[in-house]
């Protein structure tokens, strides 16, 4: 156990060491970036970038109210946004199986993506805080979700020319998938 919490402080050690500064602004170039998505299978952007619209949202936490909303309402206009060319990544600090379990429970049908250092988050500009352990009741009974970090909920479209184009630091996520989807239909 105490090996654990020592990883888990020279994790967070490692990334407020990096430039803490790291800010993206529309415009700019998107970061490169890879993690493990909900199946354990490596994701890279760089499979992404240059054919697609890439929406990369960041969100605290799996299984949470808010989260769940926001994923929910992704997965509900799922055909919308395949039309328009665009695929969906949602980044928290949950484990691999922590977002298997929310896929499952909320028949999720996006890739949601593993970045349990805030690794990713960091190079997007994304605030990032102590983790936490959320309980739920879900189909299969009682389970416990930990997470090394928790990100703030911020919204970036990519578009085809690996440029960020929009960025949301405000985001409601209710709201989320639809401003989304308004904003690539006015690109189009």
């Amino acid at each position: 156990m105490k090996s654990k919490f020592y990883l888990t402080v020279l994790a967070f050690a490692l990334i407020f060491s990096l430039d803490v500064n790291a800010q993206i602004n529309k415009g700019n170039l998107a970061p490169d970036f890879a993690a493990n998505n909900q199946n354990g299978e490596l994701w890279k952007s760089s499979d992404y970038y240059g054919k697609k619209y890439l929406v990369v949202y960041f969100y605290p936490a799996a299984m949470t109210f808010g989260c769940t909303k926001q994923a929910c309402s992704y997965r509900d206009i799922e055909k919308e946004l395949k039309d328009l060319g665009v695929e969906v990544v949602g980044i928290s600090g949950d484990a691999v199986k922590n977002l298997k379990i929310f896929e499952q429970e909320h028949h999720l049908n996006f890739t949601l993506l593993s970045d349990i250092q805030g690794v990713i988050a960091h190079k997007f500009g994304v605030p990032v805080s102590e983790g936490g352990t959320i309980k739920k009741e879900t189909a299969k009974g009682k389970i416990e979700l930990p997470r090394a970090v928790t990100t703030k909920r911020w919204t970036f479209i990519i578009d085809k020319n690996k440029k960020i184009v929009y960025i949301d630091k405000g985001v409601n996520p209710m709201n989320d998938s639809k401003n989304v989807l308004s904003f690539i239909k006015d690109l189009e």
